[in-house]
């Protein structure tokens, strides 16, 4: 990783007959059932003397199908963001096509997305004919509201819009999949009817359950997954930050519209949502078997079929981690394929912003080539289902800088030609003119750098940008170069020079002398981004004539950037430019205005993609939801879960904070500790509103580590890496070796008890009762694993155990007992206690019943829920360790990640 306006009414107060209450009119009730007995049904849909409609169960979830086309009603790409597409697709029964039918009490109903808890709407509030159906918050309006009238003659039914008195139609009689739907007057037409398609109950009884995948998850081989019926019963979103890593690819396809892909190097790859203008994670299926999948080395998106999409997966090279796959999906990133590849890929290693090596022959586009970082140039000629090493190509290792390929490229379909990058300093550029049979070296290259990208223009023009190591960092030298295959001419048409190199590359299919390259590790003043228009004799420097707005995301500031390694012209619209970073993406509608000397506007681009590491995470009651340390950034304060943070936590702001605690009966007051700022701890008395540094340290050489606060904040306890733990009394100005407790030993404060401090280390549980001042042994023959406190019970501690499961103590860690329920125990949150119960509700990073994944208890650990599903797993959640429950919120939880940031569910 790195180093909308919308009018609101007021709601008023429920009434007997529904959410809200509004004027009545005679109802009366009718007796179509969808062959279902009256008397199982909840209640029975109230309509208008002159209507019909079907019976509708208020507590179910139905998929809505097109009697025309028999696919699904469906929010476009899982996206949970308002303005969403509503379209139709293929019945996955997944759960962005799966609505509840929401009554308002007088004859309508709300469709609500079981996806993301928010409605079906109309674009704009609009009566127009053929406005656009799109997913929104709800907020009352009657362009949210629809009558079910029964289609007469047949058993579907049809929605109409008590706005515009228009019905739910797919847009153009199409049976083809992603077409939108819109409202439109009615006609009777098949494209107007809806089946409407009752699901199974959603099980609520607390007792142990395996949810079932809301989307296809891969299988290993060539095998697919097919979609089941979700069972999990929560709604995932993150907590945003915007960005937050690093974006290593992005990629157009170059013959339909809109259609984006980002890969990241340890946070898997997204989609771009054109009409929400937010990224959709498609990776998120990746459990902790396949966390490995969660960096993406490479992207390629079919020219000739745009459904189909491949990503080449897999994060490290590293002995031990797991081989590299192909995920290859025929419907744009929803469902994936997965063929296991026999090496390594290092999506997270150097060398991680050059590419593409992932790349699609357009002229047979079932043809593919793959550069990898140690084996060679392999080869597929069937849509990616099975791979072999092109035997022909002269590198079949990691070249001398150990990286390998750095870049595929195909000519124009027909040409049969086809350029590899190599990170090589002597030779470093290969060609074939016989579509890969064959293989030299380009002549006349330039030698002493190795290229990162490679782009063939529309007048067969080859640009390459160069460095002197792999990247991102380190690089002290680099140049731009054109290639003209036809005279075999090499050009240097570097922009400028100096101590650092060049990455970022892009040509305009549309102006093939229009070309974009951004400069590597230029740290003074900043990194640049060159324009040219006549194809390198000239250039211009956007930074000084840019305008940056960064207001979603202000903490990455309005310069440039860093790790500029991507750079992405849309194919459709040469203003629209963006490139990744360090911390995101940039993206501009505009970029085309210096061409004149005007100003281009960039904004941060990366809503919706999450790329931080969390280490840990408090939720303090009566307070911020939730604060956050975190890898690379810091860390947030979030204090609403849809509003963004304004800023790091800042005085200190720590490049990685490794640990943060609150005192427990005095919440406001809460300790951090990391490394990278002015100090390495600091501690806050207003709830994580303002911060002030130690001014002095355990261990003056020493950071980072585990710290812990007294239930009064009148004691801290910080074990820095490497170091024995110490307090202090004084907020970090002085500091004291604890006794009893050895090396990287981990406090944790009893959260009633005020002098009373735990450690588990070694497999025996320390107590102390003096303040932190000196510990003694308790217990014995205890796993290790990590150790927590139940807030305001003293003496009240969990250990989850990995491999030995789940225990508990309530007499301070003197016993401890071994829960038979749970196989396995990552980590162990504490929540709002459930309506009616007393006991803190547990939330579970775990094995249950078989079934891995987030589990919720209301009964102390007797019987438990799954609350994830299959399709949001996030990779190694239980190596990161990192969840608690909401304390005012009862079923909320927040699971740190380590790559798709921080999530949180709720109950759907």
């Amino acid at each position: 990783m790195n180093g909308m306006h919308r009018e609101h009414r007021a709601k008023t107060k429920p009434t007997a007959g529904g959410r809200r209450g509004r004027h009545r009119r005679r109802w009366i009730a009718t007796g179509l059932l969808l062959g279902l007995p009256a008397l199982v049904v909840p209640y029975v849909l109230f309509v208008k003397d002159d209507s019909q409609a079907a019976t509708i169960d208020g507590g179910a979830y139905y998929r809505l199908i097109s009697v025309r086309s028999g696919k699904a009603l469906d929010v476009n790409a899982f996206s949970t963001a308002d303005g969403a597409r509503i379209q139709q697709w293929t019945d996955q029964n997944t759960a962005n096509q799966q609505w509840k039918l929401r009554s308002t009490g007088d004859g309508y109903f709300e469709l609500v997305s079981r996806n993301s808890g928010k409605v079906l709407g109309i674009a704009g509030d609009s009566t127009a004919q053929a406005a656009a159906a799109e997913q929104q918050t709800d907020n009352s309006s009657t362009s949210q509201q629809w009558r079910i009238d029964d289609a007469r003659g047949s058993d579907a039914v049809t929605f109409t819009s008590r706005r515009s008195g228009q019905v739910l139609d797919v847009y153009g009689d199409s049976t083809a999949d992603g077409v939108a739907v819109i409202q439109w007057p009615s006609h009777g037409g098949t494209n107007q009817r809806w089946k409407l398609v009752k699901l199974a109950q959603t099980p609520t009884a607390q007792t142990p359950t395996a949810a079932t995948p809301t989307t296809a998850a891969p299988t290993a081989g060539t095998g697919t997954t097919e979609p089941k019926t979700p069972t999990g019963p929560y709604v995932w979103n993150n907590a945003q930050v915007v960005g937050g890593g690093y974006v290593t690819g992005l990629v157009f396809n170059p013959g339909e519209k809109s259609l984006l892909y980002a890969r990241t190097d340890m946070g898997g790859a997204y989609r771009w949502d054109v009409a929400a203008e937010q990224w959709i994670p498609l990776t998120d299926w990746a459990g902790e078997k396949d966390w490995n999948l969660l960096g993406i080395d490479s992207v390629a998106t079919d020219p000739v079929e745009p459904n189909r999409l491949y990503l080449g997966a897999g994060t490290y090279t590293n002995e031990w981690a797991g081989n590299g796959a192909i995920l290859r999906s025929t419907d744009r990133g929803r469902t994936f394929q997965r063929t296991n590849l026999p090496f390594k890929l290092g999506a997270n290693e150097d060398g991680r912003g050059a590419g593409e090596r992932l790349a699609i022959n357009p002229a047979t586009h079932g043809t593919l080539l793959l550069g990898t970082r140690k084996n060679g140039l392999w080869r597929s000629t069937d849509y990616g289902a099975t791979w072999s090493q092109v035997s022909s190509f002269p590198v079949k290792d990691g070249a001398s800088s150990g990286a390998g390929i750095s870049f595929v490229t195909y000519g124009p379909a027909g040409s049969k030609t086809v350029y590899v990058g190599v990170a090589d300093t002597s030779t470093s550029l290969y060609r074939s003119t016989d579509g890969g049979s064959t293989w030299q070296a380009v002549s006349g290259q330039p030698s002493g750098q190795m290229p990162q990208h490679g782009v063939l223009s529309g007048d067969g023009s080859l640009y390459l940008t160069y460095t002197n190591v792999v990247g991102p960092n380190g690089v002290t030298a680099g140049s731009v170069w054109k290639y003209t295959p036809a005279g075999g001419a090499w050009k240097n048409i570097s922009p400028s020079q100096g101590s650092y190199g060049f990455s970022g590359l892009a040509v305009d299919p549309r102006k093939p002398s229009t070309v974009m390259v951004t400069t590597l590790d230029r740290w003074w003043p900043e990194d640049e981004i060159y324009r040219t228009t006549d194809g390198g004799t000239t250039w211009k420097a956007l930074a000084a004539k840019s305008v940056r707005d960064a207001a979603i995301a202000p903490y990455v500031g309005t310069g440039t950037g860093h790790w500029m390694t991507v750079l992405a012209i849309d194919p459709f619209d040469s203003g629209h430019v963006l490139y990744g970073t360090g911390n995101g993406i940039w993206r501009s509608k505009d970029a085309a205005a210096t061409d004149t000397g005007g100003t281009s506007h960039w904004t941060v681009g990366a809503r919706g993609l999450e790329e931080t590491a969390l280490l840990d995470v408090i939720a303090p009651p009566g307070g911020a939801h939730v604060i956050t340390a975190m890898g690379d950034q810091g860390g947030f304060r979030h204090d609403s879960l849809t509003d963004l943070p304004a800023q790091h936590l800042r005085n200190p702001v720590m490049g990685n904070s490794t640990s943060i605690d609150f005192a427990q009966s005095n919440p406001a007051t809460m300790v951090r500790v990391g490394r990278g700022g002015a100090q390495d701890g600091a501690y806050s008395t207003d709830g994580g509103t303002s911060w002030h540094g130690f001014t002095a340290e355990p261990v003056a050489s020493a950071d980072t580590g585990q710290v812990a606060l007294a239930a009064d904040g009148s004691t801290i306890v910080w074990t820095q890496t490497g170091q024995a733990p110490h307090r202090s009394t004084d907020k970090g100005a002085s500091w004291s070796k604890v006794s009893g407790l050895g090396t990287d030993a981990v406090v944790v404060a009893d959260r009633s008890t005020a002098n009373t401090f735990y450690s588990l280390a070694g497999g025996t549980l320390y107590a102390s009762t003096d303040g932190g001042a000196s510990f003694t042994a308790r217990a014995t023959n205890l796993p290790t694993g990590r150790l927590t406190a139940v807030p305001g019970i003293a003496g009240d501690l969990w250990i989850a155990g990995s491999a030995r499961g789940l225990l508990h103590s309530t007499d301070g860690g003197r016993t401890f007992t071994t829960l038979t329920t749970v196989q396995t125990a990552s980590a162990l949150g504490f929540g709002k206690a459930a309506p009616g119960a007393s006991y803190q509700a547990l939330y579970l990073i775990g094995t249950v019943k078989d079934a891995t994944g987030v589990f919720r208890s209301t009964d102390k650990g007797a019987t438990w829920l799954r609350v994830n599903d299959d399709a949001h797993q996030w990779g190694s959640i239980s190596g990161s360790g990192v969840i608690t429950g909401d304390p005012d919120t009862y079923g909320r939880v927040y699971i740190g990640t380590n790559g798709r940031g921080l999530q949180y569910g709720d109950p759907s």
